[in-house]
C-alpha cells in the first residue's frame, strides 16, 4: 500500500526536495522510531508534536495521518516497547536466560525501556501500561519464589520488589552506559537472590 505522504528536506541551495514514498506500514514504524527516540530524551509532557516531526522529517500532516494525536502516538510507542520486551523475554516463566534476554532488550532499545519503566510510571494517563506488567511480573515472581520462601506476607514483598529491583536495576544500568554487559547479569542477580534470602529470612 502506498504511503499517504512524502518527507519535505530542503537541498543545498535551499528548496523543497521530495524523497521516496513510503509503503504506509514502514512509514508508520518510521515515526514510531523517531517517536521513541524523541519521548525518551524528555517524556510526554515535555516532548511536542513538532519535535517528534522533525526527528521523523515528515510534515504535521503525514503525522496526523497515521496518529490521531500526540497521545495515540505515544501509546503506540510504548506498544510497540512492549511488544519488543514480551517477545525477547516471554510472559509466562522465569529462568537462568530470562535477566540476560532483558539486558539483550533493554540495551537494543533503550529509549522504549526507559519510557516504559521511567517516563510513563510518572504518567497518569499511560499508568496502566506499566501497571499492567508489574501486575504480571509479580505474578510470575510469586510463583517462580514458591520454592524458595513459605507462603505468606514475605513471599508476596518479595514477588512485588524482584521484578521493581530488577526493572530499576536495569534502568540504572542504562544510565551509566551499560557498564560490564558480560557481568551485568550476574551482578543484578546476585542482588536479586539477596532479596530472597532475606525474605526467606536467612
Amino acid at each position: 500500500m502506498a504511503d499517504d505522504g512524502q518527507s519535505a528536506r530542503p537541498d543545498p541551495v535551499g528548496q523543497p526536495e521530495r524523497v521516496r514514498r513510503m509503503p504506509r506500514a514502514e512509514r508508520r514504524q518510521q515515526i514510531i522510531d523517531s517517536a521513541t527516540r524523541a519521548f525518551g530524551r524528555g517524556g510526554f509532557a515535555a516532548t511536542g508534536l513538532d519535535e517528534v516531526a522533525a526527528e521523523a522529517g515528515v510534515t504535521h500532516v503525514i503525522l496526523y495521518r497515521h496518529f490521531a494525536s500526540k497521545s495515540d502516538l505515544y501509546r503506540a510507542v510504548l506498544e510497540r516497547a512492549c511488544a519488543r520486551l514480551e517477545d525477547a523475554v516471554g510472559t509466562d516463566g522465569f529462568d537462568e536466560t530470562s535477566l540476560p534476554a532483558l539486558l539483550r532488550a533493554a540495551a537494543a532499545d533503550p529509549d522504549g525501556f526507559k519510557l516504559l519503566f521511567l517516563h510513563a510510571a510518572r504518567e497518569p494517563e499511560f499508568r496502566d501500561v506499566i501497571d499492567t506488567i508489574r501486575s504480571g511480573s509479580t505474578q510470575v515472581a510469586r510463583r517462580h519464589l514458591a520454592d524458595s520462601i513459605p507462603d505468606g506476607a514475605w513471599r508476596d514483598w518479595a514477588a512485588r520488589v524482584v521484578p521493581a529491583f530488577t526493572l530499576e536495576a536495569v534502568v540504572a544500568w542504562l544510565d551509566l552506559g551499560q557498564p560490564d554487559p558480560d557481568q551485568a547479569a550476574e551482578r543484578i542477580s546476585s542482588s536479586i537472590h539477596g532479596i530472597i534470602r532475606a525474605a526467606h529470612g536467612g
